[in-house]
């Protein structure tokens, strides 16, 4: 059994070109097991399978690279907790959903968790914010 190079910086393992093409050569054996290959020479056997890849000039294939995608967000000032209490003269007042609640949405790609107490005005602003922004 070949053994595999020892690199001088850290715990990392380098190996020869021979010993991969010297693996890589015994995969394409009629019946060959790349798992009890990578056993019996001290390597996993994703890396036997990598270096058979590149020897066969396969590309590896991309991680993907999907960016955050920020969104606007406005905050207007609560007005008096008096306000709050006191409903507008001539506007019907809401119902208020149960405290205990969870209402999730998913709308173009972003997903919203809304918990606890939420009323109609709240989602309907909400729906309408991502709306404008998608």
């Amino acid at each position: 059994m070949d053994s595999p190079q020892s690199g001088a910086k850290g715990n990392k393992r380098r190996h020869s070109m021979a010993f991969k093409r010297k693996l890589v050569a015994l995969t394409k054996q009629p019946g060959a097991s790349v798992a009890s290959i990578a056993l019996e020479h001290g390597v996993n056997a994703n890396l036997v399978f990598k270096w058979r890849r590149q020897q066969l000039g396969i590309p590896t294939p991309a991680k993907p690279g999907h960016a955050a995608v920020l969104l606007p967000v406005t905050m207007e000032p609560l007005p008096p907790m008096s306000a709050l209490n006191t409903p507008a003269p001539g506007l019907a007042t809401t119902p208020r959903a149960t405290p205990c609640g969870l209402i999730e949405i998913e709308l173009g790609g972003a997903r919203v968790r809304l918990r606890g107490s939420v009323d109609q005005d709240s989602v309907r602003c909400v729906l309408q914010t991502l709306r404008e922004a998608s």
